[in-house]
């Protein structure tokens, strides 16, 4: 199991229609972001994702944290706001707010990344009742 932040905004907040829809995923196209496409397909069973936004920085906010529910890879087929992206059972969607961790290097201005920092690890499972 590992813990993925993912973001939301695609010219506009998607967030609330990940939730309703009950997935996550990447909406450019593969000429765009072949990287992004594949990145979404590695994401296995079990696995907890939480959306977030960090604009330019700024504290974690969380919007939502779930588990990928399946192994099913989706496509614009099956929800025309993804190009690629994994069903997710949603465990908690009360937004919070993580201040931003003391750190070198920060990743969370990317779509998708993999969780390292042991704080926001500890947050994020925190809320789910870990």
């Amino acid at each position: 199991m590992a813990i993925y932040g993912v973001g939301a905004y695609y010219d506009k907040d998607v967030s609330k229609e990940f939730i309703e829809n009950c997935i996550v995923g990447v909406g450019w196209d593969s000429d765009d972001a072949p990287e992004l496409q594949e990145y979404f397909k590695t994401l296995k069973t079990g696995d907890i994702v939480y959306i977030k936004a960090a604009f330019g920085g700024n504290d974690i906010t969380v919007k939502a944290i779930g588990i990928i529910k399946d192994n099913i890879i989706l496509t614009r087929n099956d929800n025309e706001l993804i190009e690629t992206g994994r069903n997710v059972k949603w465990l908690s969607t009360e937004k919070f707010i993580i201040p931003k961790p003391q750190e070198k290097n920060n990743v969370r201005n990317n779509t998708v990344y993999e969780e390292f920092h042991p704080n926001v690890q500890q947050e994020i499972i925190s809320r789910i009742g870990g």
